[in-house]
Order: C-alpha cells, then sequence, then structure tokens
C-alpha cells in the first residue's frame, strides 16, 4: 500500500514522514516538488513545496502538479501536510488537491497536534489556550495568522464549501462522526473541519474517515490525522484480522479502562457469568460452551471480542463461601476462574475462520491460564507499551507468532486497555 503526503515545508513534511515510518512505511522526502522516488522499495513519499510563503498562484502551481504526480504514482492514501499554526496558503492548496483528484475528492482539515498543545474546540485553534491569532504566529513578520477560527480562515482562501463539526458530535465517536460527515458531503461540502481536544477525538476522526471509502478521504493537517488515518484506512481493508481482549480482574480501575474501551470503539462485550465459572461441577463447562458459541458468532460481526467476567453492576464474588459450599480452597476456584476464561480464548482462536492479529489479557492469573491451557512455552518480550503494559509474542503452543499485550489488574490510568488495543491494530 501506498502513501503521499504533499508538505507545504520540509520540516514539517519530515514531521509527519517519521509517523509514518513508524507505522512500517518505507518514506522518502523528496525536495523537488515535481519528483518522484525511483526505488520501487519506497512505500511512503512526502512531496515539499516549499509553497508556505510562495505567491498563491505559485503555491496552486506547485499543489497541482505534486497531486497529479501522486496520481500517476498510484498512491491509496493521498494527505496533505498543513502547519499546526494555520500558517500559509491552505485554502488555495487544498482547492489545487480538490479539483485535482476529483469531485469524489474530500479534505478534512484537523490542524489539533494536542501532544504540541494545539487544540481546536468550536472551530478555534488554541496554542497552549490562546487563540492562535494572539501567539507569536499572529506577529509573523512574513505573513501573520489573523484568523484563529479554522472553518472561516480556509474558506477565505478556498473556492469550495467548507463545513464544521462540533464536539459535541466528536465526543460521540466515530458513527456519529461519520453520519454528520456524510451529511455535510451530501449538502455540498468539499473541506470539512472537525473540533479535536485530544489524541482520541482524531483517532474518532480517522475511522470515521475510513468508514467512508466512497469518497477518497484527505487528511490535511500537521501529522496525528494523517498517522491516524494510515493506520485506519489499513485496518479497514484488513478485516480478516481480529483482536481478543480477555479481562477477568475485577477492580474499580479495570472496570473504568473497559468502560472508556466500550465507549471509544461501541463494542458489544461477550460478558462470562463469573458464579458459574466458579464451580467444579458441569454449570464450568455450561458456560464455558455458552460463551465460545457466542464469541465465534461475535467474530462475525466485531473486529475486537472482548471477552469479560466485569459485567456492569455484577456482584462481587464471595469465593470463601463459595469455596467452603464445594469443600476446595479459594484457589482453586480462582484458578478454574482463570482457566475457563483461558479455554474460552483458546478454542475461539482455533476455531476462528479470522486470522488472529493480536491478544490483549488483564490479570496475571488470566495470562498464565491461557498460556497453560494452549500449551504455549514463553512469550518472547518486545516493547513496553506503557508501566506494566508488555508487548509481545507467543513461542510455541497453538498461539505461536501470535502478539500478545498483558496488563496488570490495577496498572495504566482509564486509557490503559484502549491504548494496548490501538498498538496492537497498528502492528498490523
Amino acid at each position: 500500500m501506498k502513501i503521499g503526503v504533499v508538505a507545504d515545508d520540509l520540516t514539517g513534511g519530515n514531521g509527519t514522514g517519521v509517523k509514518l515510518t513508524k507505522l512500517g512505511y518505507n518514506v522518502a522526502t523528496m525536495v523537488f516538488y515535481d519528483h518522484l522516488p525511483s526505488s520501487e522499495e519506497i512505500n511512503g513519499v512526502i512531496i515539499d513545496t516549499d509553497s508556505r510563503y510562495a505567491k498563491a498562484e505559485v503555491a496552486h502551481r506547485r499543489v497541482k502538479t505534486a497531486a497529479a504526480n501522486l496520481k500517476k504514482w498510484g498512491t491509496d492514501i493521498v494527505c496533505k501536510r498543513i502547519d499546526s499554526t494555520v500558517r500559509g496558503n491552505i485554502g488555495i492548496e487544498l482547492d489545487a488537491f480538490l479539483n485535482e483528484w476529483g469531485d469524489r475528492s474530500i479534505a478534512v482539515v484537523v490542524p489539533a497536534y494536542p501532544d504540541s498543545g494545539r487544540i481546536v474546540s468550536g472551530g478555534y485553534l488554541l496554542v497552549h489556550g490562546i487563540p492562535v491569532q494572539l501567539s507569536d504566529v499572529g506577529k509573523d513578520p512574513v505573513k501573520p495568522v489573523t484568523e484563529s477560527h479554522i472553518p472561516k480562515l480556509v474558506q477565505k482562501q478556498s473556492d469550495h464549501q467548507v463545513e464544521s463539526i462540533g464536539l459535541q458530535t466528536i465526543l460521540a465517536g466515530k458513527e456519529a462522526i461519520k453520519a454528520e460527515m456524510r451529511k455535510k458531503i451530501q449538502e455540498g461540502a468539499r473541506i470539512i473541519v472537525p473540533d479535536a481536544i485530544s489524541n482520541e477525538d482524531i483517532d474518532a476522526v480517522a475511522g470515521a474517515m475510513a468508514e467512508l471509502d466512497m469518497y477518497q478521504m484527505i487528511p490535511a493537517d500537521p501529522g496525528p490525522l494523517t498517522a491516524a488515518f494510515a493506520q485506519a484506512f489499513s485496518r479497514k481493508r484488513m478485516k480478516d484480522k481480529k483482536i481478543i481482549v480477555t479481562v477477568g480482574s475485577v477492580t474499580s480501575n479495570s472496570s473504568k479502562q473497559l468502560q472508556y474501551l466500550i465507549d471509544k470503539t461501541n463494542l458489544h462485550p461477550i460478558y462470562v457469568d463469573c458464579k458459574k465459572l466458579a464451580t467444579m461441577d458441569g454449570a464450568w463447562d455450561t458456560e464455558v460452551e455458552r460463551v465460545i458459541k457466542k464469541a465465534i458468532e461475535e467474530l462475525e460481526k466485531q473486529d475486537i471480542l472482548l471477552i469479560t467476567t466485569d459485567a456492569l453492576g455484577s456482584e462481587i464474588l464471595d469465593l470463601k463461601t463459595l469455596a467452603a459450599k464445594q469443600h476446595v480452597s479459594q484457589d482453586a476456584l480462582a484458578k478454574r476462574i482463570a482457566d475457563g476464561l483461558g479455554k474460552i480464548a483458546r478454542v475461539v482462536i482455533q476455531n476462528s475462520r479470522f486470522e488472529i492479529g493480536g491478544c490483549f489479557t488483564s490479570g496475571g492469573d488470566v495470562t498464565a491460564s491461557l498460556s497453560s491451557v494452549c500449551r504455549v512455552e514463553g512469550i518472547r518480550l518486545i516493547d513496553e507499551i506503557l508501566p506494566l503494559v508488555a508487548y509481545g509474542k507467543f513461542i510455541g503452543g497453538y498461539l505461536d507468532g501470535i502478539p500478545i499485550v498483558t496488563k496488570g489488574g490495577t496498572a495504566g490510568d482509564v486509557k490503559a486497555i484502549y491504548t494496548s488495543v490501538k498498538y496492537l491494530e497498528a502492528t498490523f
């Protein structure tokens, strides 16, 4: 798959290119706007048009040439790199892009870069909380930024209809964003400016764009949206890969993490009756078989399958009382629960017609049981995603080579499971 980015500035273009290399692309920056890479190994190209401070007609011509060359190169994803403080000929360059790529092309302008203190709220770009026109770029001696409202700024430079999407819709998630984007496009918009105050907002916007595959969606941003869209676009075209999330630990922290994941991804979890697993009789087998059947059905509908004992409002088991009634130890019942989750995950993976792109487990007992029932020799550790959140690959057994992220039950902030799943998706 090829990705092409047209940048109005060399260093800015390199910043976006580095993000793409982290996604696995072989990226080259072209310092001449009318050149393309000669090497067939390159599948990511950054074209610098050096047009940020150029005259309008010069910027338009250079971007038009670069956009036309990317079409000839056969790029699958095409992007416009803009400045995070909206300096330059943004509307003019977007028009050149849209005119070259045709009526089905739509630009999505997101100058937000939360990690660098840039956010967009109510259409206004704030730099460390200050409207961009009041920041240092408002005093730029060459081309000062005099407008902080991005839709208005872009519309002044563009011949195409510009529309915005408010924060309320963004916070509602991908499906709401997709519906609003489709509505704006049907009403004639060719340039859309969504609000974005966090990386999760940018991910949601990118996910919505990838779903609108009847259009050529063009990210226009300083880098975060381009990287997120590249990931979402790839996932959309690799639907046969699934992620299995298995969470057995029931803590207030893990509950919040699961709810955050569900809210951000619109998952439909499969809940396991913990009480039925905490038995030494046939109820255990019946519950395991029920969940396996349900999970295999859900794999046809969801790319991320969440299997958990942590149902909203579920009671915390009194293992001491249950163990006494069954004349076994508490440890034996705890292991029985973990083994049930492990067996469910193993059978689902073995019987899935889809390739499993990765597993996530929370809680050392669940991870150990999954490894045991799958006859895994070990886990080859590769990276630390967050403190106490490790990424690696299974060695041997039924899961040989499958990526795995493990997290302690109490580890991480509210975003920890969501971040882990996104990390797995990026390894596809």
